[in-house]
């Protein structure tokens, strides 16, 4: 997400910060580039315009042009007003009794994915949710509602065949709620094509009834300038709560994002970053405007890092760095732990200036190849690689199904990894403080 802007903004700064000397003139020249940066992310020209004028306001300030170090300065500026732009304001999600959670949004969006992505995560944080469909238009959402349920081990109400009518199908549900152990529940909610009378005066009624702690607008971050018609109409007819983003992974502008919130002045309170149940995580905007101006997130990175691994597997290659036993069974290991992080472009992309770097992924492909190699090793050649010379290395070409030269590259990447791992002192403190972090390290060497 924000691959387009992020390149162009970065590029920008970094002119900046090489000046000795800021002017109102280069500040000017900056952005302006950054406005056209903005547009083509498919900003809302409106949006792109005030922020480019309050930026430019702070960035002209006297303390500013007198500063040691002005291109920082103006970096800086821009990191407060992105994050402003993207939800200074963002709230946890209010699930207080009876924790009402209605699901809103045109059909496309990814609504039905994201009420079971969202009772997902409330579960793994203790709480107790349940499903509610009360699209009634189309049976497949129904039923895809149900499947999710069923996989996630989550209570779903499914509305009796040929209900047509909404508002007594949620009254229905309300019953079935107070007979259900629950403490928050999900409506999915219909939607269209585009947005007409018909669906927000359904809509409508359906919040009037069930008076829900939450009105979360679930939104495409690829819908572009339709992004401000869609936030609007559905605000002003709900008075949505909040809006949930999805398909970030795969948006490389990204602007409906600024659109949005921008326009409604609610927090983004979710990100939905793929297809999986689990990929779907709370939007912070101060990381996100990290990541877009080549800050990195280091933050989100431990906190998948530590998620993705126990304390006790952590300990254990601490101890196999400490003492210099690294083998091609942790080398595994590592390949495995980093698939589990997501894409390498994404990893990547938390640290501070590797964003940009381009054509890196790890695929099922590479993946199996690794294990390939390594598992036509014996026992002795996978924990005493060393022993690995031009004969043994023909055996594990033949075994494995690849080249020589295949074999030689793996090898060659795992010294590389060994020899990195002996000239980082601090990697045993690393991680002893953030679990996964230091595993990180290494395999995305």
């Amino acid at each position: 997400m924000f691959s387009l802007l992020a390149d162009k903004l970065q590029g920008v700064f970094r002119n900046l910060t090489g000046k000795g000397k800021i002017s109102e003139s280069n500040v000017t020249d900056a952005l302006r580039e950054v406005r056209m940066a903005l547009l083509e992310a498919d900003v809302h020209f409106q949006v792109a315009k005030d922020f480019i004028a309050r930026v430019k306001e702070k960035a002209l300030g006297e303390a500013v042009l007198k500063s040691v170090t002005p291109g920082q300065q103006i970096v800086k500026i821009f990191h407060d007003e992105l994050t402003a732009l993207l939800g200074g304001d963002s709230a946890p999600l209010d699930i207080t009794p009876p924790g009402r959670v209605l699901i809103v949004g045109l059909n496309g969006a990814g609504k039905t994915t994201t009420c079971g992505k969202l009772a997902n995560f409330l579960k793994k944080q203790g709480k107790a949710p349940v499903l509610i469909a009360l699209d009634l238009y189309r049976p497949a959402a129904i039923e895809q509602l149900a499947t999710l349920g069923r996989q996630l081990a989550i209570p779903v109400f499914v509305p009796p065949p040929g209900a047509t009518d909404v508002l007594v199908t949620a009254k229905l549900a309300a019953a079935w709620l107070a007979q259900t152990p629950h403490n928050v529940a999900i409506f999915d909610t219909a939607g269209r094509q585009e947005i007409d009378e018909a669906l927000i005066a359904e809509v409508r009624s359906v919040r009037e009834y069930l008076k829900p702690q939450e009105v979360l607008l679930v939104a495409d971050a690829a819908t572009g300038q339709q992004a401000v018609s869609v936030a609007t109409h559905f605000h002003e007819a709900l008075d949505i709560t909040g809006l949930i983003l999805t398909k970030l992974d795969g948006d490389a502008r990204g602007g409906a994002a600024l659109s949005m919130r921008e326009v409604t002045k609610r927090p983004i309170k979710f990100a939905g970053t793929g297809e999986k149940m689990d990929a779907f995580e709370i939007f912070h905007p101060d990381r996100l405007a990290g990541r877009i101006l080549g800050m990195g997130d280091v933050v989100t990175l431990v906190e998948s890092a530590a998620a993705a691994i126990d304390e006790e597997d952590a300990a254990r290659m601490e101890a196999k760095i400490r003492n210099a036993t690294f083998d091609f069974n942790d080398f595994l290991e590592q390949f495995k732990f980093m698939r589990k992080l997501g894409p390498l472009e994404k990893i990547l992309g938390m640290l501070p200036g590797m964003g940009n770097l381009k054509n890196l992924s790890l695929d099922e492909k590479q993946l199996k190849r690794v294990e390939a190699i390594v598992l036509s090793m014996t026992p002795q050649e996978r924990t005493t690689p060393d022993i690995l010379n031009a004969r043994r290395r023909q055996r594990i070409a033949r075994g494995s199904g690849h080249t020589v030269a295949q074999v030689n590259d793996l090898i060659t990447r795992f010294n590389e990894m060994r020899k990195m791992m002996k000239q980082m002192p601090r990697m045993q403190k690393m991680m002893s403080k953030s679990k996964g972090v230091g595993l990180f390290k290494r395999g995305g060497q």
